[in-house]
């Protein structure tokens, strides 16, 4: 896997991981530890995005 194909699977994880916190957050039924688990783990997606493009 080639640096340029893993970064578009990163981006990608990272817009789903987005709008599936986007959609528990409007459900009144949600679970703050899932989503907080979502946003952490959408953070370290994030962080790896950044170190493998510079």
């Amino acid at each position: 896997m080639t640096v340029s194909s893993h970064l578009e699977e990163l981006r990608k994880k990272h817009k789903n991981l987005s709008d599936a916190v986007e959609a528990a957050l409007r459900s009144p039924s949600s679970d703050d530890l899932e989503i907080a688990r979502m946003k952490k783990q959408k953070l370290q997606l994030k962080e790896e995005i950044t170190r493998l493009s510079t």
